[in-house]
């Protein structure tokens, strides 16, 4: 059955989902995404990139600030749509709403759910050291991401995966899934989610972006992973503030030095003791810029050489 589809997602991790539908056999009649925001240094308005591609796909688009408005809601009425798939949308869709279209609304989420329910899913998982992750297909309810199970897959976290090739992987593995399921979604049986595994993903903010050296180097390292491209990890070095790009964990120890002293600084890395082993620093970036290794930086500042 061929459907009438609206498609409510933001970010560019939406992107390839949207492009599957259009090279399906349905027809997106809709888009709706979250309206253009103030960015940059001239805080111009932006438009978001799921409006970029629709614009650039010939797609009607919507953008209301939200779907409580009686005017909103009559225009998603009149769209007259089968299903609505929802890809990191950014805007909670009230019960009226997901009771409009014929088939419901469901959702491709990054993570295998019930753990990491909410806003920032893959950097999360990163953090807490998971190694694998993986797309929910989900029928969607009133919750935060509660509604039942319609598919999974997995993904394997590696070891050098930070927040932006995870999120192409994800991304890519949505779309995937969802032209895999979309002919006979109506028709896929549910599972139920388990409340009592679910973990918060928790939205990023910049305060999260400044590294704590009590902390261990593994965590740290972590961090630095999840948080590239956005917010980006920081710290106080030298008496000024550098993002931290790319970094790795020395299983070693030195009692002589307090938590947070530099112990050597030399081209292969900045080594810094954490409050568990050694974090090693390979790419910084200072202020105005751009990201380069340790040994570029210290070609450029001998005096920092210990």
């Amino acid at each position: 059955m061929k459907k009438r589809i609206v498609f409510a997602g933001t970010p560019e991790f939406a992107i390839p989902s949207l492009l599957a539908l259009l090279n399906s056999t349905h027809k997106v009649c809709a888009v709706y995404t979250q309206p253009d925001r103030k960015a940059g240094r001239g805080r111009k308005l932006k438009s978001s990139p799921v409006k970029l591609a629709a614009i650039e796909h010939n797609i009607p688009i919507y953008q209301p600030n939200n779907l409580k408005n009686v005017e909103d809601i009559a225009q998603l009425q009149a769209l007259n749509a089968d299903l609505i798939v929802v890809v990191a949308y950014g805007l909670i869709l009230p019960k009226n709403v997901l009771e409009i279209p014929h088939f419901g609304c469901v959702n491709v989420h990054a993570s295998l759910l019930p753990r990491w329910r909410g806003a920032a899913p893959i950097q999360r998982a990163l953090i807490a050291g998971d190694v694998t992750t993986g797309i929910s297909l989900m029928q969607m309810d009133v919750g935060l991401d509660t509604g039942d199970m319609l598919k999974q897959v997995n993904c394997t976290i590696l070891a050098n995966d930070t927040g932006q090739t995870l999120h192409d992987r994800l991304a890519s593995l949505g779309a995937q899934l969802l032209t895999e399921n979309i002919d006979n979604i109506e028709n896929l049986p549910t599972t139920k989610q388990d409340d009592k595994q679910a973990i918060y993903a928790k939205k990023l903010a910049k305060a999260e972006a400044k590294l704590d050296w009590q902390q261990p180097a593994t965590i740290l390292e972590r961090k630095i992973r999840a948080f590239n491209p956005y917010p980006i990890a920081q710290a106080e070095l030298f008496n000024q503030t550098f993002r931290i790009w790319e970094a790795k964990v020395l299983p070693i120890s030195n009692s002589q030095h307090s938590v947070g002293s530099i112990i050597s600084c030399q081209a292969d890395g900045i080594d810094i003791l954490t409050g568990e082993n050694i974090l090693r620093l390979l790419k910084i970036q200072t202020a105005g810029g751009k990201a380069i290794t340790i040994k570029d930086f210290l070609n450029g500042h001998p005096e920092y050489l210990c």
